[in-house]
């Protein structure tokens, strides 16, 4: 079964188990990993420091599983 991301995801292990989260990320401007900016807290503490709406957020997640679910 494959692992689902949800908005309480530490964005070390989204990375860790989607590592093309990077770009989708960085599009979004939420994390800069290329830049080597350490990264802490969830997905949803990430996307709240740069202003970005629950339903936003929802559609992130939404977004990020659609992007697994293609890499299955």
């Amino acid at each position: 079964m494959a692992q689902k991301i949800e908005k309480s995801i530490y964005v070390e292990n989204l990375l860790e188990i989607l590592p093309e989260s990077v770009n989708y990320l960085s599009d979004k401007d939420i994390v800069c990993i290329r830049c080597g900016a350490p990264v802490w807290g969830t997905l949803y503490e990430a996307a709240k420091e740069k202003n970005y709406s629950d339903e936003e957020i929802e559609q992130m997640v939404s977004e990020l599983n659609d992007l697994m679910n293609h890499k299955l």
